[in-house]
């Protein structure tokens, strides 16, 4: 791999390039953008490399169509490797319409691998490819131009450094027989329904208390309406108007200008405005839906006292596993998964991989097929046979 710096801001150089790694068997892909002031994140940079080739990508350079390389994103024999792949897939969505497929997380590998939870790209690179990154130019101001050489440096480097990381972790998970695990895992990354933008469904990122129909009814039509109009604008939701005077709207439920004008946090001028009277039909219509219409909001468990010592046993148990099989214990089970085991419901942890990990002892064990205990100064599991196990 050529170690120069190649910044493409023209057609035939981005037509070259995609023409060099067209047939590579994985491209590892990075972005730099802004969201600071805009609804939609504001593609700055696209950085990509195969084992051969490397680029930086100039989406701000006029004229310039990103076609042949979002052919190459399409191409489902090319594998697109991604560290912590959420925001920069969101960005391929959003100029291809879908997912790119197949797409592999290098930070999902590595919790797989054993690296710790949510691990960073700089600590994964240190670990695998013995670099350290200077973390200087990760902040700056990626839509000036000129780019400084600093910056392209910094940019190409990590789409570099993440093929050594990828084909490093591809070797480490098939001969631990893992490979499937982190495929498993990368599945929901590239489901299209993660990616929506449904402005009806805006409401349920709001933290509320209130869960009366009416005042739900009011304020999926508030939030939906706040949604539009930020995309509208492209500009942040809080822009707009922020959350606490959604809640405050929905709480007072206005019906008329004056009503709206003397909600907490609604701007001078606002419910006289285009965007106010838009609202003010959206909450009037709300207002007159049955209570069967309103939206549930996602139903909350409510943790039972006398199940706190099975939990903590199992947190114990999941702990012992994550260390046993050398996966993030987070990948495993998150909290709400050890109230379900110990309520006894279904859970993630009880199927597939998580299963032979950690679910078939955690059943055991709230069963009371397992007993525990402390030897030497760690935790030991033991079974117990049927009938063996006695009761205070």
């Amino acid at each position: 791999m050529t170690d120069s710096i190649r910044l493409i801001t023209e057609q035939s150089e981005l037509d070259a390039f995609c023409a060099e790694i067209a047939t590579a068997t994985y491209v590892a892909v990075d972005t730099e953008f802004l969201r600071d002031s805009t609804f939609w994140p504001q593609l700055c940079l696209i950085q990509a490399a195969t084992p051969e080739f490397a680029a930086a990508i100039d989406p701000l350079a006029e004229g310039l169509d990103l076609a042949p390389f979002l052919k190459i994103m399409a191409d489902q024999q090319v594998v697109k490797v991604f560290h912590a792949a959420r925001q920069d897939l969101e960005i391929f969505v959003q100029l291809m319409g879908e997912p790119p497929l197949p797409v592999f997380d290098t930070q999902i590998a590595a919790m797989v691998c054993g690296f710790g939870d949510s691990v960073g790209y700089d600590k994964l690179v240190s670990a695998i490819a013995r670099v350290q990154i200077d973390k200087g130019p990760r902040f700056t101001n990626w839509a000036e131009r000129p780019l400084s050489a600093q910056q392209l440096s910094y940019a190409i480097s990590d789409v570099t450094h993440l093929c050594v990381v990828y084909e490093r972790l591809v070797s480490m998970l098939e001969s631990r027989g893992r490979l499937d695990w982190a495929k498993e895992e990368q599945r929901a990354l590239v489901d299209p329904a993660l990616y929506a933008n449904e402005p009806d469904e805006a409401w349920r990122r709001l933290k509320i208390r209130n869960e009366k129909p009416k005042f739900l009814n009011v304020l999926r039509a508030a939030a939906a309406w706040r949604e539009r109009e930020a995309m509208r604008r492209n500009q942040p939701r809080n822009w707009v108007i922020r959350d606490d005077a959604l809640l405050n709207i929905a709480a007072q439920i206005p019906r008329n200008e004056n009503a709206l004008a003397k909600c907490r946090g609604i701007a001078k001028g606002f419910a006289a405005s285009r965007g106010g009277k838009e609202m003010l039909e959206a909450l009037n219509a709300a207002a007159e839906l049955p209570n069967t219409a309103a939206p549930k909001p996602k139903a909350r468990r409510q943790p039972d006292p006398e199940l706190q010592p099975t939990i903590e046993l199992l947190r114990v148990l999941l702990k012992r596993a994550a260390e046993r099989h050398g996966v993030a214990q987070r990948l495993i089970a998150a909290s709400d998964d050890m109230e379900a085991i110990a309520a006894g419901d279904d859970s993630p942890a009880l199927n597939g991989w998580r299963r032979t990990v950690f679910g078939e002892e955690a059943l055991k064990l709230i069963n009371g097929g397992l007993a525990m205990a402390i030897q030497d100064g760690k935790v030991r599991i033991f079974d117990i046979e049927p009938g063996q196990a006695t009761a205070d």
